[in-house]
């Protein structure tokens, strides 16, 4: 499963470090992006940075309810979309980091 979540540039760090320490990601890509969007019925254009979060299908609600805990925003955008086909070798990687929780 891939996640999807904008988060302001400088929580990006402790947000990415949380969810692969804690094994509910096995990697997580920080890239810078700038968002345009209507909120509260006044135009945004803010710099943010995209997580883009690889885990498996079963660590999805646990990934959701951890950017929801970490996040700032009122309503915070978590997208999580399927990996229908993928280089096996990594997607049983992925699968390995991702198997349990540190306590």
């Amino acid at each position: 499963m891939l996640i999807l979540s904008t988060v302001p540039a400088s929580e990006s760090g402790a947000t990415a470090k949380n969810l692969v320490e804690r094994r509910l990601a096995a990697c997580v890509n920080v890239m810078p992006v700038r968002s345009v969007y209507r909120w509260k019925g006044e135009m945004s254009d803010e710099e943010e940075h995209l997580l883009v979060i690889k885990t498996r299908k079963k660590r999805v609600r646990e990934v959701m309810a951890e950017i929801r805990l970490l996040h700032p925003y009122e309503v915070p955008e978590i997208l999580a979309l399927p990996v229908t086909a993928g280089h096996l070798p990594y997607l049983r990687w992925v699968y390995g980091e991702t198997r349990n929780r540190m306590k």
